[in-house]
């Protein structure tokens, strides 16, 4: 069984800093957590198979690097499902550096395109997106506070805000 390389490894440092293509064993690459969208095999399953069988996977699955060495999935559950069901050991694979905000936003919005989507499921994505994008946002500081230049505040406007602060 081939090992999947680190892209130092395989490529120049120069190269590293590029997204690859990889052939990642299927069998280290695990579900998104709490993925929101059902992979079903039917009659659309059935012709992702048929396709892959003729031509290969065309189009790349994406994933994240665990700590523990193997790969959660952040787009392309059909196509793991089709390869697995199929015996295929390898899928072509993107690995991204990505916190779990990222790689769950990354997530729904490379899902929400397809064709057949149920509404709960939409739901449950969105409300996932939404929970990460408060995660990512935090809680603005001083730091982080947006500026807002003085010539979108009226002179007024500011003497009553600071006024109603001071109160």
């Amino acid at each position: 069984m081939e090992e999947t390389k680190t892209l130092q490894e395989e490529y120049s440092p120069t190269d590293a800093k590029r997204e690859k293509v990889r052939r990642v064993p299927v069998a280290m690459i695990d579900d998104f957590p709490e993925h929101p969208f059902k992979v079903k095999d039917d009659e659309e399953m059935k012709k992702l198979k048929d396709s892959i069988s003729l031509y290969g996977v065309l189009t790349p699955v994406v994933a994240r690097r665990c700590e523990n060495g193997r790969y959660e999935l952040i787009s392309g559950h059909r196509r793991k499902y089709a390869c697995k069901a199929l015996g295929i050991e390898f899928i072509p694979a993107i690995v991204r550096e990505m916190s779990r905000e990222e790689a769950v936003i990354a997530m729904v919005d490379s899902n929400l395109q397809r064709e057949h989507i149920l509404s709960s499921e939409k739901a449950f994505a969105y409300k996932m997106k939404y929970d990460a994008m408060k995660r990512c946002a935090g809680r603005p500081s001083e730091n982080k506070a947006p500026m807002v230049p003085n010539s979108f505040v009226s002179s007024e406007n500011r003497e009553n805000k600071f006024a109603a602060i001071s109160a």
